[in-house]
């Protein structure tokens, strides 16, 4: 490495002005009078002038680029204000650079550029510089008195021999070892280095300095801060480890915690659920490990780090997908099976469930719950069902608090854990068979379960803590409506599947239920076959259902029996089996049910409704009998409920006002007493839609006009003879076309709900619609 040291010459300020001088563009960097730096050279350009500065004397003039990332800088680049210095000494490094090191002289300004290549070489000018105030300076400088007192006991970046040296008198050398260490950018640096006058110089310093001495406090601040939350990590560590050693020597299990900690971490937890973990694991680090409230808190935490919180199974919302899995797993329910595409597209559309929690309602066994397995199945989604049938403890929702022995999340979050995810169809089964007691109603627990406004902060006693059920996909299934509170009722969309007609059972058993009985049973779909006929003869003959689990049941002793008969065959699989009307009676026994349920002639008093019940529609026989010597008495028997009751007496009093119009005898109202009766004593009954027919029974009996046995209705009456609308009437009209009624007689009304009639009843019923009493006395009686 070689070194050239140049001897010191004239006193600086003293050196007269030369035509040119060699230039050096400085990157990153600014050099100010009074001040001795040591920089870099790699550039050619630079290299070769400071050879030639060196060659004809020891001074060049030193100027800063305006961007360090220029790498070949013309005129434009640079600023025009610099500083003439002195070189003292030049070392070559080994890899073809030089280290310089100069004195600063004086600002300079450049007057014309004389030479841009090989080298730099410029014409110089004076730098005005303006005379300042001395008053001015005086103040200036004590506030910088003040202010470096500050910077002294902060941790400056200014080298300490310059702090001891800094004279504030001395404004050249004070400029330019402040305007070195203490500014960071070289733009601020090259205003300073051309700021004319020294108070202007010593002013900006000033604003500089305290903007530093800020700075400088907050980080000395956030040190501290740091520094503080590491020794209070580094204690804790410490302490834990105390704690650690001394389960070890007692023979317990320290690292019990430990495992807590590391499970919590493992998951992303909400920022309150961290939290409650750690106040549990701060108190169970207080407690002996074979105590009984530590079995409480592992229990605890384990629910609290079982539990799904973020956790979600990607939904699979392809329409097309969802229709081919409905139709493969049910037959018909098309109503049904349009709403459920359009749940699952608004989902899609909008990303959150925040719509209507659906119901499903109908009678047992028409498919209320595989309706739900497949959604899940459609929505790529997991199943969770829980069954509400018999529950009338509040807690079974909510779950028990804490304090009591033994205590448990409810089924809710029960069902949550069971899920892994956060976002499963969760079936709500039988929820019109909750009930309530003294220990709360669990119904009211519900509302904030299925309500899309309040169940993101779902408060499980047991947990303690808010859990979010929004992204579940709640679906809840009922027999009935009449026994869900209002409100409950008021947050679902209610869905109903009605029974199903023969024709349905016919596809419903070829499709799905023979397959199924023949794969349970162990039996080849090649070895039984099952011809349509005798699958409407099993239907007809040995259910009476809305639904199709009876179906189901038949079909597989059927299956059963041929079971036995392939095994005691030897297993020939050449055998084969065909199941005729005779082979079912020989399984099945004789017919339970007859074909044709209707009254076998035409008679007096003797009418036919209709009622409609949670396993579906079923016909109602209406008995009226006029007993002689009697004081006008009404006589009702049949369990009646109140309103069938009233019914009664509404349907006697409207006759009785019409009693001259159909050539009644008056004296049959007071000197007769008349007996209403339902048969089938044994079965309650009660509803508002057998008004017409009790008065029809009642008319007949008292005309002697016979009743149309193949003529049934339904509807309720008012006493000026109006009849008036039904529910259920799907129902009920199949209920009239298995009794092998050819009449039906339904409310005015009801008109509207006829179109959606299945076409099996539309085909062989005749329906006719009655807005007043009379029409139904016009086609009802002989």
């Amino acid at each position: 490495m070689d070194e050239i040291t140049f001897n010191e010459s004239a006193e600086l300020g003293a050196i007269p002005l030369k035509p040119s001088y060699k230039m050096i563009v400085l990157r990153g960097m600014v050099v100010f009078p009074g001040q001795t730096v040591i920089f870099d050279l790699g550039r050619d350009k630079s290299i070769v002038a400071l050879n030639k500065a060196v060659e004809n004397t020891q001074e060049i003039f030193l100027v800063t680029q305006k961007h360090q990332n220029t790498n070949n800088p013309a005129p434009k680049d640079i600023y025009r204000v610099g500083c003439l210095a002195r070189i003292k000494q030049i070392t070559k490094l080994p890899n073809d650079s030089f280290r310089v090191l100069v004195a600063g002289l004086r600002r300079m300004e450049i007057d014309s550029y004389i030479s841009i290549t090989p080298y730099f070489e410029v014409a110089l000018k004076e730098f005005i510089a303006r005379p300042s105030d001395q008053i001015l300076m005086e103040a200036v400088r004590r506030r910088l008195n003040e202010q470096l007192e500050k910077l002294k006991k902060l941790d400056h970046k200014v080298p300490a021999d310059a702090m001891r040296t800094l004279d504030i008198n001395d404004t050249k050398t004070f400029v330019g070892i402040m305007g070195t260490h203490l500014y960071h950018d070289d733009s601020e640096k090259q205003k300073l280095l051309e700021t004319p006058d020294e108070y202007s110089q010593l002013e900006d310093i000033y604003a500089v300095m305290m903007r530093e001495c800020e700075i400088m406090a907050l980080e000395k601040k956030i040190n501290l801060k740091v520094r503080e939350n590491i020794d209070k990590n580094q204690r804790e560590y410490y302490l834990r480890e105390q704690i650690k050693a001394i389960h070890d020597e007692l023979g317990e299990n320290g690292d019990e915690q430990e495992e807590y900690r590391a499970r919590a971490a493992s998951r992303k937890l909400p920022e309150e659920v961290q939290k409650k973990v750690d106040k549990e694991l701060s108190r169970m680090s207080k407690m002996s490990p074979t105590s009984p409230e530590a079995g409480v808190s592992r229990t605890y935490l384990d629910w609290l780090l079982d539990m799904p919180w973020t956790e979600e199974s990607d939904d699979n919302l392809d329409l097309k997908r969802a229709r081919e899995i409905l139709d493969e797993d049910h037959y018909g329910l098309e109503k049904v099976k349009e709403r459920i595409v359009e749940y699952l597209a608004v989902h899609q559309l909008t990303a959150n469930l925040k719509g209507p929690i659906l119901c499903f309602v109908g009678p047992p066994g028409v498919g209320k719950t595989s309706v739900v397995s497949s959604i899940a199945r459609a929505a790529g989604r997991k199943l969770v069902s829980m069954s509400l049938g018999g529950v009338r403890d509040e807690a079974e929702i909510r779950g028990h608090r804490r304090t009591y022995i033994g205590a448990l999340p409810g089924r809710i979050i029960s069902g949550m854990k069971q899920a892994e995810v956060v976002n499963p169809v969760f079936l709500l089964d039988e929820i019109d068979k909750m009930s309530s007691d003294f220990r709360g109603d669990p119904a009211s627990a519900m509302l904030e379960v299925l309500d899309p406004n309040q169940n993101n902060a779902f408060k499980d006693h047991y947990l303690e803590v808010p859990y979010d059920l929004s992204k579940v996909m709640f679906v809840t299934t009922a027999n009935s409506l009449d026994t869900i509170p209002a409100p409950l009722l008021d947050r679902m969309e209610v869905i109903e599947l009605s029974g199903y007609t023969y024709e349905e059972k016919l596809q419903i058993a070829k499709r799905y239920l023979v397959p199924k009985q023949l794969a349970a049973n162990g039996v080849s779909e090649k070895t039984v076959n099952i011809a349509d006929d005798v699958l409407l003869h099993i239907i007809s003959c040995y259910t009476r259902e809305s639904g199709v689990r009876n179906l189901e049941r038949e079909i597989g002793t059927v299956i059963r029996k041929i079971a036995v008969k392939v095994v005691e065959s030897g297993k020939d699989k050449s055998q084969h089996y065909d199941v005729t009307e005779s082979d079912v009676k020989e399984y099945l026994g004789v017919p339970k049910y007859r074909d044709n349920l209707k009254n076998e002639t035409d008679e007096a008093g003797l009418a036919t409704g209709l009622a409609w019940t949670s396993v579906g529609g079923v016909t109602l026989n209406i008995e009226v009998a006029i007993v002689p010597d009697g004081k006008g008495e009404i006589m009702l028997t049949g369990s009646l409920g109140d309103v069938m009751k009233e019914s009664c007496r509404t349907a006697l009093t409207l006759v009785r006002s019409r009693a001259h119009e159909y050539k009644i005898d008056p004296d049959k109202f007071t000197k007769y007493d008349i007996h209403i009766h339902v048969p089938e004593g044994a079965t309650p009954k009660d509803g508002p839609s057998a008004g017409i027919t009790m008065a029809t029974a009642i008319l007949s009996a008292l005309s002697g006009r016979k009743v149309n046995r193949n003529v049934a209705m339904t509807g309720e009456v008012t006493l000026r003879g109006k009849v008036l609308a039904i529910g259920g009437l799907k129902e009920k009209s199949l209920a009239a076309f298995r009794a092998g009624v050819r009449t039906l007689i339904v409310p005015e009304e009801n008109r509207k709900d006829a179109e959606e009639l299945p076409a099996e009843v539309k085909d062989n019923v005749k329906i006719l619609f009655a807005d007043t009493i009379d029409s139904v006395f016009a086609s009802a009686l002989v």
